[in-house]
């Protein structure tokens, strides 16, 4: 079973995310913000990262870099609302650190289940 963490701030997201990939078959980790997810890989592994980029503590084009860095074969999917820029602003910046696919919320789920399936296959 793949294992899959999902870092957001928004607890509804995580919610929303765990019950969805959970019914996909997937095992789910949550974190609030990229500290505690960089904390739960390394703790517990991941084959795919899902994760919001701005997080109060530790936002997600850090949490990206250190991924990058540290265990470098995890998947990493980045997902934004956007903030003071838009959200394309920050999802191209992820996919220079190394997102391999990107998002924007609202996001639609069964075009990011197939992004999961190709990415964990």
């Amino acid at each position: 079973m793949s294992k899959i963490l999902v870092i957001d701030d928004d607890k509804n997201i995580r919610s929303l995310l765990r019950d969805f990939l959970e019914r996909d078959g997937y095992e789910v980790m949550e974190a609030e913000n990229g500290k505690v997810g960089l904390k739960l890989v390394g703790e517990n592994g991941a084959d795919l990262v899902i994760t919001d980029l701005i997080m109060p503590e530790k936002e997600g084009i850090e949490t990206i870099r250190e991924l990058r860095r540290d265990f470098s074969d995890v998947k990493i999917i980045a997902i934004s609302g956007g903030g003071a820029i838009g959200p394309e602003t920050y999802l191209e910046m992820a996919k220079k650190m190394g997102a391999d696919r990107v998002f924007e919320k609202p996001f639609n789920l069964k075009e990011m289940s197939e992004a999961i399936r190709k990415l964990i296959e």
